[in-house]
């Protein structure tokens, strides 16, 4: 079984001959060991791929919700679960949590702490 005993991150002593290697891909080198082989393993973590992201609000967040206007329901259910009517953008103000309780997560249109 392969357990791992350090782990060293770019600029570490110990990472020059990876980080000329490498660059800005390399993420960290680790050294694990194998009792039962009797052997030590080096191996580096990679950036192989970089993609835009976006984190999932927290359910306390306040989220911008739109429902159209001849939707009575859903906006009976909005107001009931504490969302807020804002006349100004037309458009409802609710905690992420209730969102994504009541599936409404598609019609976020943006995120507001």
């Amino acid at each position: 079984m392969n357990k791992v005993r350090l782990t060293l991150h770019p600029g570490d002593r110990g990472t020059t001959r990876e980080l000329r290697e490498y660059g800005d891909k390399l993420v960290c080198v680790r050294y694990r060991y194998d009792e039962t082989l009797m052997k030590r393993f080096k191996t580096v973590e990679l950036i192989v791929d970089e993609a835009p992201w976006k984190p999932e609000p927290a359910d306390d967040d306040i989220v911008l919700v739109s429902v159209k206007w001849n939707e009575k329901t859903v906006q009976e259910q909005v107001k009931k679960a504490g969302g807020r009517w804002d006349k100004e953008r037309n458009i409802w103000k609710l905690r992420y949590g209730k969102v994504k309780e009541m599936g409404l997560t598609s019609r976020i249109t943006e995120k507001r702490y």
